[in-house]
């Protein structure tokens, strides 16, 4: 197929590609290159040079890229400024979320410290602050809450009848399983990341994790609720428990202990106010105000002077042990119990920390490696394990304010920790009398950027219905069936929406834009003009198992054609056609035999070989016994050519033998036509029955069918959305081939990407009747090769009759 062959809109301007063409041209490529075998591939992959050593460790260890072109006369203030700042945030968010995770408040302390340094060496990102969370704290805390409650250590108070919650052995048992949580998160993390399995964030879309981190928000102003009113609700766990306890809380009301609600108003209001005029101040100010940590010691020195807790009655922070704790293997029996909130934890903090690093990246123009940031977050919460740590991810609060600072680099992370370590080592156990109910206040205040996603609704609702459902369904599930099995719940119905959207997708047919080799959907674009015979169809999803039907059924809409009626019919016809062939023939041989009669009757003997051939073939059909007189009738006859039948009329091969006695065998052209009889082919009609069938067809209703084959003689499918298909898509489509061949329409495929090819050949899609010769390389390869074979598509011997021939003008 050269170029410019014909003319017309359609004008070929270059070599039609098929995939068979493809094939050829890159052959030739591959006899001309000299390609290294598997062996040479396998060796050099195992190969160990000092480059790709290199590349290796330094892969593993990001610092040892970054750190030495460190600049510190560039970076060093800006760090320096920016870890204090995060530093100082570290302190009140690491004492409150740790009782969000039902935890001592120095154990927030220690989560603050021990990952931070760790991810220096191993995180990618240079903006994400690592540590606590508000909603990975509400994780854990939902953890160690379940697996020791307290009416797990309940003693009798000496000869006392009450029994009162030993606090110590609580807490130390929640710390262990804590720590256990953590350590296999971590693993969980760190195995993914080696695997390559960076992608599996992109499972939580935008929508499902700020619905969930909404959802978590509430959990934590719930669980908070007794700290601000100093109420003692019973602990619910298992689904509907936010609503036990929200009611619970209720009921507890009235015994409300005002001095702690005193103290929970006066911290809110305060921190409510400084923190919107740190915001109208921000942009004149080269750092934010500490307004949390000035809050903390504020209280704290008020309660140390007045007496609070002994006084009032007021819970307090309690011991905070000054130094660091020696690492402690974590205990491997509760991994049993803990893996399914061990794996949730993993994947959610995954997911916000890489979404906060990407767009930290994306602002200041640096790559972020997901499967190096999962091995790092994971190496955090492992080392944190080790070290009664909980499970940490970036803070958002914490990694704005990096941001806004002017961090440069992970060195801001590295001044935090450290900032964080002098505390633990000398400032400790001066929080010792802080309220409980300013750090429930600090969790309150800082989860007000949670509560704005709520706004989420209004702008989904706009924007994507669908979202909004994945949002809608995020949001109740996490509510009602707790962080772990709401997580697990979102994450379904988003995938069920994935595969509902790709099941029932869009289908259309293309249009030609003049001029160019481009097609589109001739429904939305009004200056395509569709292509006179050729159906060009395309599926705005990939084909495969969930939609191969309705494939099929949208191209027959499409198309106008209705496949199995169409084939029915042409069928039915068929069969009538030769049932008027052979009343024709018997009408013909009556005729002909009344001629005979008359040509004996009048003294003549006149007969053909075809005609006693014709006899003797319809008496060894009916299996009868050729009796004698018709022998004597043949034997008596003196013109023409004499012969008889055997006594066997019938060989085993089931065709008569005939012996030629007199006159030598008949011409070919006889026997040829008596062989064309006996097959059944199609023969010449005589104008009776020619008028006949003609009066018939006109009598057929074409539009009940649709729209007719006459007008359409191919149909390209164009799989260019398709990123595989299985081995149901291979047969629907095999389908498609052999149903429109049925009624003498060519079907062809364009687009189709070499994954799919494959995927095509080990399905055994390619046959004798369905070649490569098939596929083209774009939908104008297809058109173009259509217009030149041109082929109309009709029942095969009624063209002439209904007069239905086209004739496309490309």
């Amino acid at each position: 197929m050269g170029s410019a062959r014909r003319s017309g809109k359609y004008r070929v301007e270059r070599d039609v590609l098929d995939e068979q063409r493809l094939e050829e041209v890159a052959q030739r490529i591959n006899n001309s290159e000299t390609h290294p075998s598997l062996t040479e591939r396998l060796k050099d992959s195992l190969r160990c040079t000092v480059p790709k050593l290199k590349r290796t460790v330094v892969g593993s260890f990001p610092v040892l890229y970054w750190l030495p072109r460190y600049s510190i006369w560039d970076y060093g203030m800006p760090d320096l400024i920016a870890g204090i700042s995060v530093g100082i945030m570290h302190l009140p968010q690491g004492m409150a979320y740790a009782l969000l995770a039902s935890l001592p408040p120095v154990f927030g302390l220690y989560t603050s410290f021990y990952p931070a340094l760790i991810y220096f060496f191993f995180g990618t990102s240079r903006h994400n602050s690592i540590g606590t969370f508000a909603v990975l704290s509400i994780m854990v805390g939902s953890v160690t809450e379940r697996l020791a409650p307290d009416m797990a250590f309940l003693r009798v108070n000496g000869t006392n009848v009450t029994a009162e919650v030993d606090i110590a052995a609580r807490d130390s048992y929640r710390v262990q399983v804590a720590a256990a949580t953590t350590l296999l998160g971590g693993l969980i993390q760190v195995v993914l990341g080696l695997v390559k399995f960076g992608f599996v964030g992109t499972y939580l879309s935008e929508p499902l994790v700020r619905a969930y981190t909404t959802a978590a928000a509430a959990h934590a102003v719930v669980a908070q609720l007794k700290y601000v009113f100093g109420v003692s609700p019973t602990r619910f766990t298992g689904p509907l428990s936010l609503v036990y306890t929200l009611v619970d809380v209720c009921s507890l009301l009235p015994k409300t202990h005002l001095p702690t609600l005193v103290v929970s108003a006066v911290s809110m209001v305060v921190l409510i106010a400084a923190k919107e005029l740190n915001s109208f101040l921000s942009p004149k100010l080269p750092v934010p105000i500490p307004v949390e940590l000035i809050t903390i010691v504020t209280a704290t020195l008020i309660s140390s002077y007045t007496h609070l807790n002994s006084n009032y009655t007021i819970s307090v922070v309690g011991q905070i042990p000054s130094g660091l704790r020696p690492p402690i293997t974590p205990d491997v029996s509760l991994f049993g119990e803990v893996i399914s909130d061990a794996f949730a934890l993993a994947i959610v903090g995954y997911a916000i920390s890489i979404s906060l690093g990407k767009t930290f990246a994306l602002k200041h123009g640096y790559k972020v490696d997901s499967n190096q940031e999962l091995v790092a977050l994971g190496l955090s919460n492992a080392a944190g394990g080790f070290f009664q740590c909980y499970s940490v991810c970036a803070s958002m609060s914490r990694s704005l304010i990096q941001d806004s600072t002017g961090g440069k680099t992970q060195i801001a992370g590295l001044v935090s920790a450290v900032i964080v370590l002098v505390t633990i080592l000398q400032l400790g156990p001066l929080f010792q009398e802080l309220p409980k109910a300013v750090l429930a206040v600090i969790v309150f205040v800082n989860l007000k950027g949670m509560f704005k996603q709520y706004s989420d609704i209004v702008r989904l609702w706009r924007s994507s219905k669908v979202d909004l459902v994945v949002w809608l369904v995020t949001w109740v599930s996490t509510l009602l069936f707790n962080l772990d099995m709401g997580l697990a719940a979102a994450i379904a119905f988003a995938l069920l929406t994935v595969i509902f959207r790709t099941q029932l997708p869009t289908y259309s047919v293309l249009g030609h834009v003049p001029g160019t080799e481009l097609y589109l959907d001739i429904e939305t674009h009004r200056e395509v003009s569709e292509v006179p015979g050729i159906t060009i169809f395309r599926s705005s999803a990939t084909v495969y198992f969930a939609n191969a039907d309705l494939y099929l059924e949208a191209l027959k809409e499409k198309s106008g054609l209705d496949i199995s009626k169409m084939i029915i019919y042409k069928r039915r016809q068929e069969a009538k056609q030769r049932r008027r062939e052979r009343r024709a023939e018997r009408r013909a041989r009556r005729r002909a035999k009344r001629e005979r009669g008359a040509q004996r009757a009048a003294g003549e003997t006149v007969f053909s070989v075809e005609d006693e051939a014709e006899r003797w073939r319809d008496a060894c059909m009916d299996g009868n016994v050729i009796q004698e007189e018709d022998h004597h009738d043949l034997s008596c006859r003196e013109n023409g050519t004499v012969f008889v039948m055997p006594d066997t009329p019938q060989t085993q091969d089931g065709h008569c033998r005939w012996e030629y006695l007199k006159g030598g065998a008949p011409d070919s052209g006889s026997l040829g036509s008596m062989s064309e009889l006996q097959d059944g082919d199609t023969t010449t009609l005589g104008s009776s029955s020619d008028d006949t069938l003609s009066r018939d067809l006109e009598r057929v209703s074409l539009g009940s069918l649709g729209k007719w084959t006459w007008d359409i003689h191919s149909i390209v499918l164009d799989l260019s959305t398709a990123n595989f298909i299985d081995t149901v898509a291979i047969k629907t489509v095999k389908n498609i081939f052999q149903d429109f061949s049925e009624i003498d329409i060519n079907v062809y495929m364009a687009g189709c990407q070499a994954s799919v090819v494959e995927q095509l050949e080990r399905g055994d899609f390619f046959t004798e009747s369905i070649t490569k010769r098939s596929l083209f390389a774009t939908v104008h390869d297809a058109v173009l090769h259509c217009s030149e074979h041109n082929v109309a598509s009709s029942f095969p011997g009624y063209e002439d009759s209904v007069g239905m021939q086209y004739e496309t003008k490309l």
